[in-house]
């Protein structure tokens, strides 16, 4: 095993950063001092964790020009997008606003001689697994929170974006978090797993695919430990007949390229009533040849490089086995450097798609999309549930009754009308079948950071 992992950017290949893994004593320190901090944290007052939650926004976004040239350098995201500082403040400022409420203890009816009622204890020390795509706001859906509850937090990062940890720990030092609250680690595949198994967790989220949120399973046997999972995704759109076109074509354009395409939530597949089908590919194809594909340091460029050349070659070979099956490829953009091994990949749009191809069923997690024409809501919504995963779904109409009575058919965590790509922190973010299980954000997520304590007190 490596004593250090290295960043490798997707820029040029070059090693960004690089930093060495954390010794057995190091991690042992940190869960020891994490346990000896929560309970006076847990003795402080909800309102006073809040503001160290918004001292520590402040420190982060302080951060931000940094921040953002760090992303394209690790990631990939082009800089002219700013990095995540408007998606952080908005979920941070909103779970600081709601957890007074959310952890407030719940009173039962009276009933005369006794005092009933159920609080909310801390669960412990929460290990926060977190993936590359969005790596800040993917972070803070469970460290915030988890703070506010009265935790402490073990983060261990994405070895593509390691120096996001960094950036945590140093806002947290900014906003002077007790000592011992949280730690940023540095940790191999086994020494995660071995943590997890070790019972010195009391809970964990995970953000990533389908086959690490097994991993996490299995090493978490035993330990009850509980589990927060986020894995694949393979999110489908549908624009109805009285969908406002060129609405739907902007956003879903969009929600299909940013972060090229390797947004959790972002859009892989879509079906387009016959009615509108042609005028919509038309217009999706006309809007995606606009992208600007390069060095993600240039404010012109629009689609950055992937995170890895072999998310790349993933994306390629979806597209080539399409092909193979008689999709028609519509965009067919040259670009410098877009070759096999290469992190550069064109936006592509893929027609006479069928679900017998990849593209159509396993999850990309990159910039192409397949658009299938269907006759009616029926058959939109059987092709949307044709899938292991269910994060979010949209549907693109001017008719808000039809759209929830078919987001109620719709197998899914999130039901978007005339929008998607989006997490709003008022709303459980949460998934179904592959996708994983669990709750981050909105007044929901705090019960998953909490344990219910009963209180049945007599007076005699």
């Amino acid at each position: 095993m490596s004593a250090n992992v290295k960043i490798i950017s997707p820029i040029d290949g070059s090693v960004y950063a690089e930093r060495p893994i954390a010794g057995d004593a190091a991690i042992d320190a940190a869960i020891s001092a994490a346990r000896a901090a929560m309970p006076q944290w847990k003795a402080t007052p909800v309102a006073e964790r809040g503001r160290y939650m918004l001292a520590f926004l402040d420190a982060l976004s302080a951060m931000n020009d940094d921040i953002t040239t760090e992303l394209a350098w690790q990631m990939g995201r082009p800089v002219r997008y700013g990095g995540e500082k408007g998606g952080a403040e908005e979920r941070i400022r909103a779970v600081v606003a709601m957890a007074e409420e959310a952890l407030k203890p719940y009173f039962p009816p009276e009933k005369e001689g006794f005092r009933r009622y159920i609080a909310r204890e801390p669960l412990g020390i929460v290990l926060v697994i977190a993936p590359w795509n969005y790596p800040y706001l993917t972070s803070i859906n469970t460290i915030v929170p988890a703070l506010l509850a009265g935790n402490a937090v073990i983060l261990k990062h994405a070895a593509q974006t390691l120096l996001v940890g960094e950036r945590f720990a140093e806002a947290f030092k900014r906003a002077g978090l007790p000592k011992g609250l949280f730690h940023n680690l540095v940790m191999s595949h086994e020494q995660t797993e071995k943590l997890i198994g070790s019972g010195r967790v009391d809970h964990i989220n995970f953000t990533g695919s389908v086959a690490g949120g097994r991993a996490i399973e299995r090493a978490a046997a035993g330990t009850f430990a509980s589990l927060g999972l986020e894995l694949g995704g393979k999110d489908p759109a549908y624009v109805r007949a009285d969908a406002k076109l060129d609405h739907a074509i902007e956003n879903l354009v969009d929600g299909t390229f940013y972060n090229s395409g390797q947004c959790c939530c972002g859009i892989e597949r879509i079906y387009v009533d016959a009615a509108v089908y042609d005028d919509f590919v038309e217009g999706f194809a006309d809007l995606t040849r606009k992208y600007v594909v390069g060095n993600p340091l240039d404010q012109s460029t629009t689609l950055g490089p992937m995170a890895r050349s072999t998310f790349a070659d993933t994306v390629r070979a979806q597209v080539a086995e399409a092909r193979r099956k008689g999709a028609t490829a519509l965009i067919n953009m040259n670009v410098d450097g877009d070759k096999s091994g290469s992190p550069y990949l064109a936006p592509e749009v893929l027609v006479d798609v069928n679900h017998q191809m990849e593209v159509m069923r396993e999850e990309s997690f990159g910039p192409v999309v397949g658009i299938m024409k269907v006759r009616d809501d029926d058959e939109a919504i059987t092709l949307m549930n044709d899938s292991p995963y269910g994060l979010t779904a949209s549907i693109w109409t001017r008719d808000m009754e039809r759209a929830a009575e078919l987001g109620s058919r719709i197998e899914t965590g999130t039901v978007f009308m005339n929008r998607c790509d989006y997490l709003d922190p008022y709303l459980v973010w949460t998934g179904v079948k592959d996708t994983g299980r669990g709750v981050t954000l909105s007044k929901f997520g705090f019960d998953t950071l909490t344990q219910p304590k009963s209180y049945h007190l007599r007076d005699v």
